[in-house]
């Protein structure tokens, strides 16, 4: 991270462009007002995102595995005819993981353009509008049976405009130097998750028990509810990098330092979509794990309930929000004593977490017969642990080293990341019904324990790259 500019001097970087407050100016609760804008439109995109995610791959493979019903859909013998060719005749379960590879893939693929409109045409604001515009329109087209590729199509399209944009105007709030860029990701982290909670239990308590369509729906509904928040919100965001000057475009080549902190991010991406690729199945095989093969029965004061399947997708977003305080107070205190770890290391650290919940995972399977629901509620803390150390990480990181006229293009690459992921979840997905469930588990714990010694082994030439040392991190400068 640069050093704060001398007080004469204006900010540089994304929040020059963007107009960041200044600390103190409009604070709420020490942050800029449009940090709580940002935070609420992104929980409610993440409502309805979550939402329909929680419900996908039980619903093609509970409902669409009627062939009658699957005619009816538009593509859907043209989206099976194109992957059987690639891969062989599917069943319904490899085939509905391959679509949810696809989506959650592409949804991540499309920002990279989405960031490339908002630098060169349109700005952050408008399409971010553009993009929660049509969310809202691919939910409610998800309602209707005959629509779902098409629906499918537009969210991944409306995600692409939407995500990259919200995202790096998170960074855009702050000045270069601005101690409150880290914390601020991870309050926006929490946004999400909360959304990410809320979801299962509504969207999915609604799909599972009252129609699959009423899910899909009430998605629609907290999408809107997200751009209402939006643009009601708009006086207190950044301004757009475009303002003032939308037909002039910085064409001054990149400094070396510029060029370094891409390459390091770009090979980053590898090990980060080996992470996703792991923590995916999370949404894929992990939801049919707690369908078919869990004992979801709680017992309380001799009263007994069963979990409904979807509600296990609310744990992780639970235990994000309930972790971030203790985490970000566990980095402060090893600050304190000069032991925090660096940002490469975290991120080791995060695959690692995802390399140790799925070991958890093989256990449970080595059992005989149901495993306790409790063999989830270890994999997923164990999980979120690891989420924690790598994904707001990342985001901060690529806000903090990004050339300011390129950031939402970058930050666009970043989430591509799971693009890769996706695809690759998608394909170890396949591999479920066909495999013993241990040894799936140890294959997904394996890829993940790679991702951690492939950053462990960047860490040295990629740190002073990405993770100089602030100002006030170096050893003063001895006296004469």
């Amino acid at each position: 991270m640069q050093s704060p500019p001398a007080a004469p001097s204006p900010p540089s970087g994304p929040a020059a462009l963007a107009g960041a407050d200044s600390p103190g100016r409009g604070d709420l609760f020490g942050h800029p007002r449009g940090l709580a804008v940002l935070f609420g439109t992104e929980m409610w995109e993440r409502f309805s995102y979550y939402g329909m995610r929680a419900l996908l791959v039980l619903y093609m493979v509970k409902h669409l595995s009627d062939p009658e019903r699957a005619e009816a859909v538009l593509g859907y013998a043209a989206l099976r005819g194109a992957l059987e060719t690639l891969t062989g005749p599917l069943g319904a379960q490899p085939f509905a993981s391959h679509v949810y590879g696809l989506y959650t893939g592409l949804v991540y693929l499309t920002p990279l353009f989405g960031g490339l409109l908002a630098d060169r045409l349109l700005g952050q604001r408008r399409t971010v509008v553009l993009g929660a515009v049509l969310m809202a329109i691919g939910h409610f087209m998800m309602a209707f049976e005959t629509l779902l590729f098409p629906a499918l199509a537009t969210l991944i399209l409306g995600n692409g405009a939407f995500k990259p944009n919200i995202v790096t105007q998170v960074g855009g709030l702050y000045a270069d130097g601005d101690a409150r860029r880290d914390r601020a990701y991870s309050i926006f982290y929490v946004g999400i998750n909360i959304g990410a909670f809320l979801a299962p239990l509504v969207c999915g308590s609604l799909g599972e028990r009252v129609g699959w369509h009423w899910g899909f729906g009430a998605a629609g509904v907290g999408m809107l509810i997200g751009l209402a928040t939006y643009l009601a919100g708009r006086p207190a965001l950044p301004r757009d990098a475009l303002a003032g000057a939308p037909a002039r475009r910085d064409t001054t080549a990149l400094a070396r330092e510029e060029r370094s902190a891409i390459l390091a991010v770009l090979l980053l991406c590898v090990p980060v979509t080996l992470f996703w690729a792991t923590y995916e199945q999370e949404g894929n095989t992990i939801a049919l794990w707690a369908d078919d093969h869990t004992d979801r029965t709680v017992s309380l004061f001799g009263f007994s309930a069963e979990i409904p399947t979807t509600w296990f997708q609310a744990v992780n977003p639970f235990l994000i929000f309930a972790f971030t305080p203790l985490v970000v107070e566990l980095w402060a205190w090893q600050s304190r004593r000069g032991r925090e770890p660096s940002t490469l290391t975290k991120m080791a650290l995060g695959c690692l977490g995802v390399a140790l919940a799925n070991l958890i995972m093989a256990a449970a399977a080595m059992g005989v017969g149901k495993a306790s629901w409790l063999w989830l509620l270890g994999y997923f803390v164990v999980l979120t642990l690891g989420e924690l150390y790598l994904s707001p990480i990342g985001l901060s990181l690529v806000s903090k080293v990004a050339p300011a006229r390129h950031v939402s293009l970058l930050m666009g690459v970043w989430l591509g990341t799971s693009f890769t992921g996706n695809l690759l979840a998608g394909v170890l997905g396949s591999l479920w019904s066909g495999m013993d469930k241990a040894a799936f588990f140890l294959m997904i714990a394996a890829v993940a324990a790679a991702a951690a010694a492939m950053i462990a082994a960047f860490r040295k030439p990629l740190h002073r790259r990405l993770d100089p040392p602030r100002p006030e991190d170096r050893p003063p400068a001895a006296t004469p």
